[in-house]
């Protein structure tokens, strides 16, 4: 049985709007659709429209800090409880309802983008008259994108639709399956990628920042060790990253618009300020702009719990990560920000920073993490641990390794999305936001709600996750 298009399955060619050569186009029809994709200048068009997605307010500009930072133990919502406000609240102590906006257009937004994809990839299929190099590349460009988003929606929500072809007829069956199912297929779709060679190791000029083999690769593990697939993670993280990319000599040296794209990137999502509708949100989300944190945007204030017990002493990742210079000796969250984002803004929530969404620090702790505890997984804990200013460990140090390895992702990589999904990861959300929120262990809850009006259109296509029902 076939029932009406959801929201997020509006083709491809009709959500895309970046750059002037895709949306001077009219009318906007399917004709246009099949007219459209014929030369490399068609392609690289639609390759840059789906990177557009990754800058949304729905992904990485707003809403996954909200999904994937704030969820967990390190932010928490700062805005209050009653008005505008009252969503985030109920996202950040687990009590978000199904019709949650934020929550609806992190799903939405995240589907626009595997759309664009879709048709990208279905494009390709048709045989165009491009070069083989350039097809393959757009190819592992857009098996990328798509897989990213689709990884982002997997840790969230779990029970997804899986569409993998465009959509250009107002009626489609829904294929929801499990979050296994999701990374299954990504996983197979990235290490195409990788053993297709289909991704260049680095770009130059205005293709720097476009996704290289060594971010696929990157991503690719992550997925694995998602999949409980820690030898094949290994693998790939020691045969395409590993020595490719260096960690630099100070934590201080990736932050700010003048590092962007340095020698320890390995995929950044760009943004540019400057009133043309491509600046990023995280400075005025994370920093004072005004009067307070967040200047009334989302505002994201740190925890007690990571302030006083997130860090070693002597952590030089420490004063580099949080701005105390109007903090009280009480470390009052209420005082302090989180200043790796800090920035110049040229407007509300038109900054400068790029999204650092993969880098090799990341890489060399999920290796060890793939690895397993042993001397050498500790000598990559401890190349990040040195350039922190701190000591060595081994096994001999308290705690478990993976406790300990934990801890030190929480330490290098606050605020950049990762807490929840590593939580999640390593089993231990619901026992750690428990004790964080003071909460039975039945009131966390994994997964998101998925969004009731997606479920309304096509009720018997659709299951809400148990946790919601």
């Amino acid at each position: 049985m076939k029932k009406r298009i959801l929201l997020f399955l509006i083709p491809a060619f009709l959500l895309i709007s970046c750059g002037e050569e895709f949306t001077s186009l009219a009318p906007l029809s399917q004709r246009n659709m099949e007219n459209f994709y014929k030369s490399e200048s068609d392609f690289e068009v639609a390759i840059n429209g789906a990177y557009d997605a990754l800058q949304a307010d729905g992904t990485f500009n707003k809403n996954y800090i909200l999904m994937l930072e704030m969820r967990a133990d390190n932010a928490f919502n700062g805005g209050g409880a009653t008005g505008l406000a009252a969503a985030m609240e109920r996202i950040d102590n687990f009590n978000e309802l199904n019709d949650n906006g934020q929550v609806g257009e992190a799903w939405s937004a995240s589907y626009k983008g595997i759309a664009r994809t879709n048709q990208l990839l279905a494009s390709l299929d048709a045989g165009p008259d491009i070069s083989a190099d350039v097809a393959d590349r757009i190819r592992g460009e857009a098996l990328f994108i798509r897989s990213l988003l689709y990884y982002k929606l997997a840790v969230m929500f779990g029970n997804i639709p899986l569409q993998l072809e465009p959509v250009s007829s107002p009626e489609v069956e829904i294929n929801q399956v499990d979050a296994s199912a999701i990374y299954n297929q990504i996983s197979g779709d990235l290490q195409s990628v990788v053993d297709g060679e289909m991704l260049p190791s680095s770009y130059s000029g205005t293709n720097v920042g476009k996704a290289t083999h060594g971010a696929a690769a990157t991503l690719l593990g992550k997925i694995y060790l998602t999949m409980g697939e820690n030898s094949s993670a290994e693998t790939v993280l020691r045969d395409h990253v590993l020595g490719e990319y260096e960690l630099l000599d100070s934590y201080a040296d990736l932050w700010g618009v003048d590092n962007e794209n340095n020698a320890e990137s390995i995929f950044e999502i760009q943004f540019k300020s400057g009133g043309i509708g491509e600046g990023s949100a995280f400075t005025d989300i994370y920093t004072v702009t005004s009067t307070a944190v967040g200047g009334g945007n989302i505002p994201q204030d740190v925890t007690e719990d990571l302030l006083n017990n997130g860090y070693e002493a002597g952590d030089e990742r420490f004063d580099i990560t949080f701005d105390t210079t109007s903090a009280d000796n009480n470390n009052d969250p209420n005082e302090i920000y989180v200043a790796k984002f800090d920035g110049t803004i040229a407007g509300p929530l038109d900054g400068g920073l790029n999204w650092i969404e993969l880098r090799y620090a990341d890489a060399l702790l999920m290796l060890a993490e793939a690895i397993g505890e042993s001397p050498e997984a500790y000598g990559y804990i401890n190349d990040v641990r040195d350039r922190a200013g701190l000591g060595d460990i081994s096994a001999a140090t308290p705690g478990t390794f993976e406790e300990k390895l934990l801890d030190e992702r929480r330490r290098e990589l606050a605020f950049e999305n990762k807490r929840w999904p590593d939580l999640k990861r390593f089993g231990v959300a619901k026992a750690v936001m428990s004790n964080h929120l003071g909460l039975p262990e039945s009131r966390i809850t994994l997964l998101f709600p998925i969004p009731q009006q997606e479920i309304s259109v096509a009720p018997d296509q659709m299951e809400q996750n148990p946790e919601h029902q």
